[in-house]
């Protein structure tokens, strides 16, 4: 373990190393999406950190509850938030917050939503209509949002537009496809969010001294 500095304070370093030379661009944004979708996933993909989350097995008594349909090997759900952070170039801090998909989370769901600039909503080919109410929930609460399109083996492969029209998306509303295990399309779904959010919101929204 290092030594304490001796000598008088103005002798001693004025700034903590840790912590950030550059004033830092903040943003918390929600990950949201149906039950299944790859929420916890995309997290683990970007996170520069070690993630947080809270899974549990689901049960068979959760059975009725979650529908398992076109989900055969799912076996845990989160029941409480997904946390991740990524750092973009040009000092773009964004936090992530995973929410559970399933619609008895609501009230919480409204929590961890409270003093986010965005989200970005998962949706899977295989039950886009599932989606329908995550997008509902998200624009009650004011969010400018993106849509991507995570892609699953056996996914149904849909034209942009064509998927652009069955969510019923505002033209100004981003639509990419991505792979959750995959970096770099992951990367450009939080980007594209994190770009609207900017083109959205007030410059006074997202000051650095923000925080999430």
């Amino acid at each position: 373990m290092d030594s304490v500095p001796s000598g008088s304070p103005d002798d001693r370093p004025s700034r903590v190393g840790y912590l950030p030379d550059r004033d830092q661009t903040l943003m918390k944004l929600v990950v949201a999406g149906p039950f299944g979708v790859g929420k916890t996933t995309l997290i683990r993909t970007l996170s520069e950190i070690a993630t947080l989350h809270t899974e549990e097995a689901m049960t068979e008594t959760g059975r009725p509850v979650d529908d398992l349909a076109g989900l055969p090997e799912k076996s845990t759900t989160t029941v409480a938030v997904d946390f991740g952070r990524l750092t973009l170039p040009g000092n773009t801090v964004l936090y992530m917050f995973g929410t559970p998909g399933q619609r008895r989370f609501f009230p919480l769901w409204q929590d961890i939503a409270r003093g986010a600039l965005g989200a970005l909503v998962l949706a899977d080919t295989r039950r886009l209509a599932d989606s329908f109410e995550i997008m509902d929930m998200v624009e009650e609460q004011g969010l400018p949002y993106a849509v991507a399109v995570n892609r699953f083996p056996d996914s149904p492969d849909h034209p942009p537009e064509v998927l652009r029209a069955h969510l019923d998306l505002h033209a100004a509303t981003p639509l990419l496809l991505c792979d959750a295990r995959e970096r770099g399309s992951s990367i450009d779904a939080l980007i594209a969010l994190a770009e609207h959010v900017l083109d959205t919101l007030p410059a006074a929204s997202t000051d650095p001294q923000e925080r999430p």
